[in-house]
């Protein structure tokens, strides 16, 4: 028997294929070679027959190669804060803010009043600062990586004192207590998971304790019989040993949101006026701006972690800054804040808006999938407000010959991507997290979707 493997041509022979030199018209040549050398590798893995048309082979294996993995998404989900679609989408003024800096080159480190090289480091502190009541304020790549800056400047080869309840795993099981040992400080567990007392910690304090750190439950909530001292109570400890007190307060929220329901996740600048040395938080949470670390509180701690070899490590670019400075700035007016900040707005957004959204997505959707309205509930995300329940109107659709998980995926393969809820054999569909202006695009993605049969 004719072991067909041996019939394989040279890579040459199959860039010389008409059809395949068509292809290469369009596609740098290394790329399409390096097409070509995995089809073959493929075909002598595993036997069979030489293709037809190898430029079949051979382009799915270009598409493959040259899709772009990072698109943007329509998210339909109603989690507002998204992880994995890239939480908080940005204010246009951040965009604007952006694409300035990108765009050429910017003063990231430099000193215009006397031409010499400048920091980094200015750019949000003033609008941190002011936003929060801090003396001074410090931005890194992302909250772990401040926690982590900030444990290494306070507490390296020293205890960190945290109670059992707040060992918390972060997205993509990152996990605190790895971050503490990571920052090179010595982890020191008090309490039990359900409860801790302020004994605890003071039983715990002693020679070799370099900080006191209070994080915030922000991705789960702890209720019956819990016990846990108030930050106050922490930060009285701390003044008593001489220690310093880092608070990791989480989402980053810089307005009240109670009016909306929405209690429970600690203000930046509460953390600040009780005192905490050292408030950490992200940027691109209940903040509404890019992915960022903040680090607000007493300005001789800030310079010191400024000053700490990590900073560097961890230091966030330039068009971060733009975009973070660009969406600080919006909170100078808070009667408008809500309206420019996207994340706020859909926190926000009354029942009524979201019912009327939802009648107007489902008259857009396809007939034939019988497009339905609902009540529901949407989700903050992001490790916020974890108890919280955000009534909205969903709309569903039940697809016909086709089952709600196939619809489904064909949305998240279109384009746009549309990225869906399946539930009760059903697709739905949010509209909290939907710009109205995307509502045409989301219908034209559902017709392609059923379209292209079953």
């Amino acid at each position: 028997m004719t072991d067909l493997r041996r019939s394989l041509p040279a890579v040459n022979t199959v860039l010389a294929d008409p059809a395949v030199q068509a292809l290469l018209a369009t596609t740098p040549r290394p790329v399409v070679v390096s097409a070509v050398r995995e089809v073959l590798e493929e075909l002598r893995a595993r036997g069979g027959p030489l293709p037809e048309r190898w430029e079949d082979h051979i382009g799915e294996r270009l598409r493959l190669r040259t899709a772009e993995t990072l698109q943007p998404v329509l998210n339909a989900t109603g989690v507002v804060l998204h992880t994995n679609l890239g939480r908080a989408p940005l204010p246009p003024q951040a965009l604007e803010a952006m694409e300035r800096v990108a765009r050429g080159y910017a003063t990231l480190e430099f000193d215009l009043a006397d031409g010499s090289r400048g920091s980094r480091a200015v750019h949000c502190r003033t609008l941190l600062a002011e936003l929060t009541g801090a003396e001074s304020a410090l931005v890194v790549n992302n909250a772990a990586g401040a926690l982590v800056l900030c444990l290494n400047e306070l507490a390296d080869g020293k205890e960190v004192v945290i109670s059992r309840g707040e060992l918390i795993e972060i997205g993509g099981s990152f996990r605190i207590p790895d971050i503490i040992l990571k920052s090179g400080a010595r982890l020191r567990e008090v309490g039990t998971t359900n409860r801790t007392h302020l004994a605890d910690y003071r039983d715990a304090v002693g020679p070799d304790t370099g900080a006191i750190l209070a994080v915030h439950q922000s991705n789960f909530a702890q209720t019956g019989f819990v016990a846990s001292p108030p930050p106050a109570e922490l930060l009285a400890l701390a003044r008593e040993h001489g220690l310093p007190f880092c608070y990791d307060v989480g989402s980053g929220l810089l307005v009240d949101l109670s009016p909306w329901g929405l209690r429970e996740e600690p203000q930046v600048a509460d953390a600040i006026r009780l005192g905490a040395d050292l408030v950490v938080f992200s940027g691109d949470k209940l903040l509404g701006g890019p992915q960022a670390g903040c680090i607000v509180g007493r300005g001789d701690l800030v310079n010191r972690c400024q000053r700490n070899p990590f900073a560097r490590a961890l230091r966030a670019d330039k068009v971060t800054l733009a975009a973070l400075a660009a969406t600080l700035a919006l909170y100078r007016d808070p009667s408008a804040v809500g309206r420019h900040i996207p994340v706020l707005t859909m926190l926000t957004l009354s029942p009524e808006e979201l019912a009327h959204r939802a009648q107007a997505l489902a008259h857009l959707c396809p007939p034939g999938l019988g497009p339905t309205v609902f009540p529901g509930e949407s989700a903050v995300g992001g490790g916020a407000f974890a108890g919280a329940r955000l009534p909205t109107s969903l709309v569903g659709l039940a697809p016909v010959g086709m089952s709600a998980d196939r619809l489904a995926k064909r949305l998240r393969e279109g384009s746009p991507v549309v990225v869906a809820r399946v539930a009760d054999d059903r697709v739905v569909l949010d509209p909290r997290t939907l710009p109205p202006e995307s509502f045409e695009d989301v219908a034209a993605a559902l017709a392609r979707a059923i379209g292209a049969g079953a």
